[in-house]
């Protein structure tokens, strides 16, 4: 056998004991760790306008039109229940002002959400909603999802909320 092939044949082999001496030792838990999971949402740019801090608990703000979405931890990704979500748009009842506008749901057990409201109408030339997370346990996410056509009848938004 040539020489070369040896060591190329003892490279392998040492190559492959040392990769699994890393993975199965303590030394394993030195490396540096890959970021996993969900990444938190951020906040959209004029996600915040017309926002009213604690606006009430609402079962609807009118029919037609359906504000979805989920709400999960950053990381690990599991749904959060009882969360307050703000929701609030200009509709065919009034501007993003209007009382009548505003309001708050709590997330499902399954982290989800969903508000039935007048149908959504184009503010400043577009149809959107704006969202917020803001109770304290986790950063405070405002968001504003703009809908592709004004005839459209939803509009989801999903959280991921990191740790406050």
């Amino acid at each position: 056998m040539r020489s070369n092939d040896m060591n190329r044949r003892r490279f392998l082999v040492a190559a492959g004991a040392a990769g699994l001496v890393l993975t199965q030792s303590p030394l394993a838990l030195t490396l540096p760790a890959q970021a996993k999971g969900l990444a938190p949402t951020p906040t959209m740019r004029g996600g915040a306008n017309n926002y009213r801090p604690n606006a009430p608990l609402v079962d609807r703000l009118g029919s037609g039109f359906w504000v979805t979405g989920t709400v999960r931890r950053a990381g690990d990704g599991a749904p959060l229940s009882g969360v307050r979500i703000q929701i609030w748009a200009a509709t065919t009842i009034g501007g993003e002002r209007e009382p009548r506008n505003h309001g708050s749901v709590l997330t499902a057990a399954d982290g989800t959400f969903r508000l039935e409201t007048e149908q959504i109408v184009p503010n400043f030339g577009e149809p959107h909603a704006h969202l917020a997370y803001d109770d304290g346990a986790f950063k405070t996410v405002f968001l504003r999802p703009v809908m592709p056509s004004a005839r459209d009848t939803s509009v989801n938004a999903d959280f991921v909320l990191a740790p406050a």
